[in-house]
This record gives C-alpha cells, structure tokens and sequence, in this order.
C-alpha cells in the first residue's frame, strides 16, 4: 500500500555565491518524523525554507501536503506549523495576543488544545514577550504552531540552545503531536541526541548535498565497528563497505556499514583476527558518513 507523501522534494537545487545545494531528493511520508542532520552550513535550513516556500528552488520541484511549492504555498501553509531558530515575536505584547492574533486567522485553532499546552509549558497568557527567557519563547511559538493542529510540523533547530529540561518538554510535545495518525514531523538539528530519540527516517546532510537517508533503525542496524589483530601486516579485504580504516601497529580498527555475518569471515580468511564487534552510535555514524563524504569530494576538487 502507498503511503501519502507529506513532502516531496525532486532535485532541488539553489545556487548562492558560496554554497550550492545539489540535486536533493527527499520524501516525507504522512504519519512520520524525519531528522535532518549536518553541521552549521550544511544546507538544512536552505532545504526546509524552500520547502516552506520562503525560497524558490532554482531547479527542481517541491510538493507540500499535495500542493506545488511556491506556487501553492498559501494553501500548503493552512496546514503547516513552522517555527524556525530565528524566529521573533512581538515583543511589547503577551502570549494571549499572540494566541487571539492566530486564532483570528486559522479556523483549525483548538482553544482547549491551547490552554492544555500552556499548562503543560508552564506559560502565562498575560505575560509579555519581553520578559521571557529563551526557553520560555521556544515553548510560546511550540504552543503557537500546535495549537493550529496543522498537519505537517516542520523546525528548523527547535532545541538549540535549551537547557536539558525544556528541551525534554519540546521534544516529548513534538511526539504528542503525533498522536493523529496523518500528522507528520521534518525537523532538523545538528544534535544526533534529539534526531534519535523521536525520528522514523533520518537524512544526513553534508555540504549542499544528501549523503545518506533511510529508516533510523536501519542506520543504528546496520553499521559496525571491527576492532581487528593484524598479525601478519596482511592487507585488508576489498570490501566497498568499508568506510573508514585505522591502523595502530598490530591493531586495526574498521567500520562498515550494510553489515551482515559474513563481514568478519572477510577479514579472518584475509589473515586477522577479529577481536571486538561494535555497535555505532548515531553521531558516530554520522561522522563516519561526513569523513566519507569529504573524502570523495576532495577526490572529485583533484581530478
């Protein structure tokens, strides 16, 4: 059975003076959470704003909720709560102004799902903006966006800079918010913590473009680290799978991904021995896709 897309990016592209994003290809099914992660300038907020149609692709086509970006944007944005790091509210004015000003707007606006958040967020209607400390406005402009009940959320950094707390509040809500089966989630974060706590599907983005994206499961499942005895200074196996190589002396230390039982067979019949089979953390996974990556595209800067 197809499932619906909430998002559907084909070969966007968008050049800038210094950095371009490249070709990216990315798909959101309804019901789901996707991470995106990568470093400052990778290209996270450039994708998610031109999915939000505050940028046109230069090349490329967008689909939002069923709707072509930019063109459609108005109808898409009914059913999207976006909040992104930058993002400002009025200051000289409360939470409830903010709350009254949306509600006149978007006919979806739940009062009693409102009222239930600012409980749980510990927030005062009749506070003003100015007198709210990050944490504190982060938490206003969730409370704003879900309260809409949109269909698909999408945060740009929604828990930099939080204490260990409130950014556990942030991200429990977002899992809350997926409580309706339809409702979907593209977030993204250079924190691999937050990315594996609440995400399906995970995107690794380096240097304008997706180096690897699949079910969060599958990344966690499938990549190892072999910690090998090279008695003999035998050379390694040819294997494509290999990622990275370290060796230390005698000790070697491999990871791959796409791992299976063979693997090790590999390297004891190419004479070592294998001494330790690890598990990867997401952050290390992701480290060891970026090293791969820079590689290549040094390889491609010397041809």
């Amino acid at each position: 059975m197809n499932i619906p897309l909430a998002v559907q990016c084909e070969r966007i592209t968008k050049q800038y003076r210094h950095f371009q994003l490249q070709d990216v290809d990315l798909s959101l099914e309804q019901g789901t959470v996707m991470g995106l992660v990568g470093p400052n300038g990778a290209g996270k907020s450039t994708i998610l704003r031109i999915i939000m149609g505050l940028l046109g692709p230069d090349a490329g086509s967008v689909k939002v909720l069923g709707h072509s970006m930019p063109d459609h944007q108005i109808a898409a944005k009914r059913n999207i709560g976006f909040i992104a790091e930058d993002m400002r509210l009025y200051e000289s004015q409360t939470i409830d102004f903010h709350m009254g000003f949306l509600k006149s707007i978007f006919v979806s606006w739940d009062d009693e799902y409102a009222a239930t958040l600012l409980r749980r967020f510990d927030l005062i209607r009749e506070q003003k903006v100015k007198g709210l400390s990050h944490g504190q406005r982060v938490k206003t402009t969730l409370m704003l966006a879900l309260a809409r009940r949109p269909n698909l959320l999408v945060f740009d950094e929604p828990t930099t800079g939080l204490d260990p707390a409130v950014r556990k509040e942030v991200l429990d809500e977002m899992m809350n918010a997926l409580e309706e089966e339809t409702r979907s989630i593209l977030f993204s974060s250079h924190n691999t913590l937050d990315i594996e706590q609440i995400s399906d599907y995970i995107t690794f983005i380096y240097g304008g473009r997706i180096i690897e994206s699949k079910n969060k499961e599958d990344f966690l499942d499938g990549w190892r680290r072999l910690r090998l005895t090279n008695m003999h200074s035998s050379q390694l196996p040819n294997l494509p799978n290999i990622k990275d190589a370290q060796q230390s002396g005698q000790l070697c230390t491999v990871t791959v991904n796409d791992f299976d039982d063979t693997i090790p067979k590999e390297f004891t019949n190419a004479g070592l021995s294998v001494d330790s089979i690890e598990r990867l953390t997401l952050e290390e996974i992701f480290l060891s896709n970026v090293n791969f990556a820079k590689g290549n595209m040094n390889k491609d800067l010397t041809l």
